[in-house]
């Protein structure tokens, strides 16, 4: 007899199974409200990235996030932001389907190959404003920007970077502000390690700490929890 986790995966295999334009291939990632899959398009070979929600897991807050996501996700379509192809869901689950970056993340890339030259740390940085301006354009506040939450598409010269995850990201109200402190602790602003009111402005803080990773190979903060990076 199967456990009950082995039958919440084949329940969400069955979901994936159903999008008939859709091959699963492996798992990438798991977590207690969701599982990520690499899937491959049957007619046009382009592989894409299944991310299936148990909305039965998600409460109050955790919904309005995805909702939050959803809407932003599908109202742009630009080159630095992560594309949302599709949306299915029936009254157990919600999946997207999203366009799969085949140069892994930002944070891998910097592993790899250490500090990078300023004039890739430039073309970089110009790509991570791009999207960002479109983000706060549409007076979004990402709220967790760093280098494993930017994805990498294509090599070389032609290589392209794209924000991704947008599931603390929030719609703020120009002329207002937000209070939650949230995001990671080495590339967030001070006024939210501080507990003080916040805007936009704190993502353009850590768009600098991940211009410092690039240059220098590692974080330009040190700590393992918010006091420590305050000290």
């Amino acid at each position: 007899m199967k456990n009950v986790s082995s039958l919440e995966e084949d329940n969400l295999w069955k979901r994936i199974v159903m999008l008939e334009e859709y091959k699963p291939k492996s798992k990438l990632s798991e977590s207690l409200t969701s599982t990520v899959w690499l899937a491959k398009h049957r007619l046009t070979g382009v592989e894409s990235v299944i991310k299936c929600f148990d909305l039965s897991k998600l409460n109050r807050n955790l919904r309005s996030s995805l909702d939050s996501e959803l809407d932003f996700l599908s109202s742009v379509d630009h080159p630095n932001i992560i594309r949302l192809l599709q949306v299915f869901q029936d009254e157990d689950f919600l999946i997207m389907v999203l366009e799969y970056c085949d140069g892994g993340t930002l944070s891998s890339y910097i592993q790899r190959h250490g500090r990078v030259e300023e004039d890739i740390a430039r073309r970089f940085m110009k790509q991570i404003g791009a999207g960002l301006e479109i983000i706060h354009d549409n007076h979004i506040i990402h709220r967790d920007l760093k280098p494993e939450n930017i994805l990498l598409a294509g090599s070389g010269d032609e290589l392209v970077l794209k924000i991704a995850d947008f599931s603390l990201a929030r719609k703020l109200v120009p002329g207002k502000y937000l209070e939650t402190v949230c995001g990671s602790p080495f590339y967030m602003a001070p006024e939210v390690l501080q507990f003080q009111r916040y805007n936009e402005k704190a993502d353009m803080w850590s768009v600098g700490a991940i211009l410092f990773e690039l240059l220098h190979g590692y974080p330009p903060f040190r700590g393992m929890n918010n006091v420590q990076v305050r000290s």
